[in-house]
């Protein structure tokens, strides 16, 4: 857990507003997109593990707000992948983190379109009762907020009109993957920090009904886990017995996720989902594992991912904290990739 440094007020501003570095536009990065950006007719970015409250999040945020700023047109969204609050979260719907942690640092002005979060495994751990609270919040500012999680698990189809892409937004929270935190002596057992089993069985049929029903051109499953990781947690078993055989059953073309605290792009042999892991949003960077498979990309960074239709293809693309894209890659409809410069 990382919320050693809380970020001040004053240092929220002076940040946001007064550092020449973070206002640094990469425009060289942005001149290279220009001519696919004018095209595009969806725009979202996603950042996972960003809840730290530390300068390290703060200089995510101000990368994020920069970049959007360079951006064509304001993004439609912004995707937030779990562990969306470190430590303790006291007041519940009513905490001062809300402002400090989310709307300050991810400002409306920036992002004028939904925020859609999953909940990580900090979001259930840090605070007993935080998870209900996430998913209580707008609720309780009479839907005044950007903040939407309607559910433990939902479905969002963008454009609102003629959808190109569908979104399974999911809680990989299971017993037995956060009870792990247990049995390493992270975490004591004094209460059940995960999704209950009646509710993960419903959301298994949930899933599978929605894959199986007419869905947008592409399909994105978004949830904190990652199913392959290069990363410090590695792959999860679970997911890849319970998740993994439905992307590939009903093609599904990306899985987005968090949890491993650092950038990743990974594509399989034999398998048609690309998975992307954008978990470098403010929590201390993990190195990679020891191996790494071919068709993986690792980088060890904070920043987070933009994502965007243009013509017939999706594209992503992993931006750091000075703006630079550091990796990217096309998708089409039909599963076909290719790299991008």
């Amino acid at each position: 857990m990382s919320s050693n440094h809380p970020i001040s007020r004053r240092r929220l501003i002076k940040t946001l507003f007064c550092s020449s570095v973070a206002m640094n536009l990469n425009l060289s990065a942005h001149a290279a997109e220009e001519k696919v950006m004018t095209e595009s007719v969806l725009d979202l970015l996603a950042l996972g593990d960003f809840g730290s409250g530390t300068e390290a999040q703060l200089e995510v945020a101000c990368s994020l707000a920069h970049y959007g700023g360079g951006m064509k047109r304001k993004a439609d969204g912004l995707f937030l992948l779990g562990d969306n609050f470190y430590g303790p979260m006291p007041g519940g719907v009513k905490s001062e983190r809300w402002k400090t942690g989310f709307s300050d640092l991810y400002p409306a002005k920036n992002f004028p379109g939904p925020c859609w979060a999953v909940l990580g495994n900090h979001d259930y751990t840090d605070t007993p009762g935080n998870e209900q609270a996430q998913l209580n919040y707008a609720a309780s500012m009479d839907g005044k907020t950007r903040w939407t999680m309607p559910a433990k698990y939902y479905r969002i189809d963008l454009p609102t009109q003629n959808p190109q892409v569908t979104f399974l937004m999911i809680d990989t929270n299971f017993k037995s993957i956060n009870g792990r935190l247990i049995e390493e002596g992270h975490l004591s057992d004094s209460h059940e920090f995960w999704i209950s089993e009646a509710d993960r069985a419903a959301q298994a049929k949930w899933l599978e009904d929605q894959l199986s029903s007419p869905r947008a051109p592409f399909t994105i499953v978004v949830g904190h886990h990652p199913v392959y990781s290069e990363g410090s947690h590695g792959d999860t078993p679970e997911l890849i017995e319970q998740i993994a055989p439905l992307l590939e059953k009903y093609k599904v073309h990306l899985y987005l996720c968090g949890h491993d605290h650092d950038l990743q792009h990974l594509e399989l042999e034999g398998l048609k989902t690309s998975f992307v892991v954008s978990g470098g949003g403010g929590a201390g960077i993990r190195k990679p594992k020891d191996e790494i498979r071919k068709g993986s990309n690792f980088y060890g960074v904070h920043g987070f991912t933009h994502l965007f239709l243009a013509g017939d293809r999706l594209h992503v693309r992993h931006i750091d904290t000075n703006q630079k894209q550091v990796h990217a890659f096309s998708k089409g409809v039909n599963h076909d990739w290719q790299p991008e410069v």
